[in-house]
């Protein structure tokens, strides 16, 4: 199984900054941020399936503009999945006719272009061969994050969380774990407002790695524009034996 990452930034500003989005094989994707109008028509079209880990607009903001783009395209709507909470916010929000047609409705509410399924933490859904488990996350807002299992490896993405004591349990207990994708979305010097904004900084995520019982490959996302070689050099400060690698656009990981 591969996980092609179509962005890992923590904002936008240059050819290779994309906000979170990451494409598993060719017909499931994990958020929906700017790094989705990389693909192509026809690899917009093949994705089948959309998990939301939550509804900050770096992790939806290409998901309107893709289901306008492709509906026509396909033979059965994109399916959006997220908790309860997540979909409300989508419903209320973004697919309200205000901000964006309702394409749970349309062309025609027998046959929309999106349909939602409703998840729940710790649910297992399997799509293609591959098994997908919401995790617990902890953020501002209704969120979690994801493990994808092909069964011969785990891939573990945190989405957007702070110190969150309910995810390492869980990940504890997947034998097979081979990639850890773990957010650091402020250098030391913005702790506080880490903090206040339910994110992680270096300091927090040393002792939150602390926690992982497993032997595995961690991947740093949503670092700020600005602030990467900061944040990074601090990262490696306070975590360089865990060997954390910065997650790049375009990256490709198996499992």
């Amino acid at each position: 199984m591969k996980a092609r990452i179509l962005g890992c930034s923590g904002g936008i500003g240059g050819r290779h900054l994309r906000t979170t989005s990451i494409l598993v094989n060719h017909d499931v994707l994990i958020d929906a941020g700017t790094g989705v109008a990389d693909l192509s028509l026809a690899e917009l079209a093949m994705i089948d399936h959309v998990f939301l880990t939550h509804t900050h607009l770096d992790h939806i903001a290409a998901l309107p503009l893709m289901i306008d783009t492709v509906g026509e395209m396909r033979d059965t709507p994109l399916t959006v999945y997220g908790t309860e909470a997540v979909l409300q916010i989508l419903r209320n929000h973004i697919f309200n006719w205000a901000v964006w047609p309702d394409f749970s409705e349309i062309p025609t509410a027998d046959a929309p272009f999106m349909r939602f399924q409703t998840l729940r933490i710790g649910q297992k859904i399997k799509k293609a061969g591959l098994t997908i488990t919401a995790l617990p996350a902890e953020h501002t807002v209704p969120a979690v994050g994801y493990q994808l299992d092909s069964g011969e490896g785990s891939l573990v993405f945190t989405g957007d969380t702070t110190v969150n004591d309910h995810f390492w349990p869980v990940v504890n207990k997947i034998r097979n774990l081979r990639h850890l994708i773990i957010e650091c979305a402020f250098s030391n010097r913005e702790e506080r407002l880490a903090r206040i904004s339910k994110h992680l900084c270096p300091n927090m995520l040393a002792a939150e790695l602390l926690k992982l019982e497993h032997d595995c490959e961690i991947h740093i996302t949503h670092l700020k524009p600005g602030q990467i070689e900061l944040t990074m050099g601090e990262i490696e400060t306070c975590i360089g034996d865990f060997k954390p690698s910065m997650l790049q656009n375009n990256q490709v990981l198996e499992f």
